[in-house]
């Protein structure tokens, strides 16, 4: 799945404090975040891997996200914390707290990357007994912090960087540096959901490569377009003969939004068809793998359909898409073909509010014409001419 690990020339940086890597047997990488958070991670574990091939590398990650990264060719274990712990009462919580904490102390690393801000990650760090820690350097932050790790990476001030880099950026902190093509983000299916996407795929007379797939939703309200611009969308491209795929999270939201699409289509029997509710984050990616194109708000699927490789139009409102567009390298380090569409009549964007002042409705979405849209998939499609042939 991952490309073949090259690095920068001996004219990079030199890092005065590495982490010598002959010595690592085993190491831990803390990602506390949502799914497309977890899953543009996935490059540190292929990097890393690949510069200490002998050393084991564990995840840990929140209990719902896990399918990002299991099946992940890099990684040992797949370590996590389930949010339901608290539902079990104080000492229930503590009990499944201290077992992983076991787990994790058992595994003895000599080496902790903890990806983000979360204060959880010192305490696990200390606890570990790794001898190297790198975190995050977070202003205010002294004592406990300040003593948990080694190494501290520090946040780009004024410039808009990729996750990806920023996550890459704690390896080049203790002296690794990939080179381009060596950072795609892999996301494994696995058989048992490839084989489910395939039966329902074939279950309504589609082939691989003969559909667009479209995930007009997104968990945050106010990163969504409206329905009657999904409907229009579908509709074009329903008139030119197009075959649709719409995916969406389980749930009244997702599915009666996918439903009210479709039903506002012209009738054409067998166009437009709905899985939403249906797939799991696996079967999702074993779907989006298999689509000419992709076409999506900012959100986990987004992620995931560039992962895989399928040429993907992403709508962004007030979400940065400098920072969270799709990642133009696949798992299998293949270029992908993106097109981010946003507004440029709104000098306000990227805002990072739930809305404008909050009301969980963004104008600069709002904005968007169907018309754009397609002219960005069209765009992918000519880029990505011949992948089905």
């Amino acid at each position: 799945m991952t490309a073949p690990l090259t690095f920068l020339p001996a004219a990079a940086p030199v890092v005065p404090d590495p982490v010598p890597l002959a010595d690592l047997k085993r190491v831990l990488v803390i990602k506390l975040r949502h799914h497309g958070d977890v899953l543009l991670s996935a490059p540190v574990f292929s990097v890393l891997k690949a510069a200490a091939p002998h050393a084991e590398i564990d995840a840990l990650v929140y209990a719902d996200t896990r399918e990002m990264l299991t099946g992940h060719p890099a990684i040992s274990a797949v370590h996590c914390i389930d949010r339901n712990w608290k539902k079990r009462g104080p000492l229930g919580q503590l009990q499944a707290e201290w077992g992983l904490l076991r787990t994790l102390r058992g595994r003895r690393y000599d080496l902790v990357l903890h990806l983000t801000e979360h204060r959880r990650g010192a305490w696990i760090t200390r606890l570990s007994g790794a001898r190297y820690g790198v975190a995050p350097r977070v202003k205010g932050r002294d004592g406990s912090w300040a003593k948990a790790f080694t190494h501290f990476v520090a946040k780009p001030g004024n410039a808009l960087r990729h996750t990806v880099e920023r996550n890459l950026d704690f390896l080049r902190r203790i002296g690794i540096y990939p080179a381009p093509e060596a950072r795609g983000v892999a996301l494994v299916p696995g058989a048992v959901a490839e084989a489910k996407v395939e039966a329902l795929l074939a279950g309504h007379g589609l082939a691989p490569g003969a559909f667009i797939h479209l995930h007009p939703a997104s968990r945050w309200m106010f990163k969504g377009w409206t329905t009657q611009a999904w409907i229009a969308l579908a509709t074009q491209l329903v008139n030119r003969g197009q075959h649709l795929v719409f995916s969406g999270a389980p749930g009244a939201a997702e599915e009666g939004l996918v439903a009210a699409i479709i039903a506002a289509l012209p009738a054409a029997p067998g166009k437009a068809v709905s899985l939403a509710g249906q797939l799991s984050l696996k079967e999702l990616a074993a779907l989006t793998a298999r689509a000419r194109a992709f076409v999506g708000v900012d959100s986990a699927p987004m992620h995931i359909a560039a992962a895989m490789g399928t040429p993907a139009v992403a709508l962004f409102g007030p979400s940065g898409d400098k920072e969270w567009g799709p990642w133009p390298i696949s798992g299998a380090g293949q270029t992908v073909s993106h097109r981010v569409v946003a507004s440029t009549r709104h000098p306000c964007r990227p805002c990072g509010i739930d809305g404008c002042g909050g009301g969980k409705v963004s104008d600069c979405l709002v904005a968007l014409t169907p018309e754009a849209v397609f002219a960005a998939l069209d765009g992918v499609l000519a880029e990505a001419e011949g992948r089905w042939a």
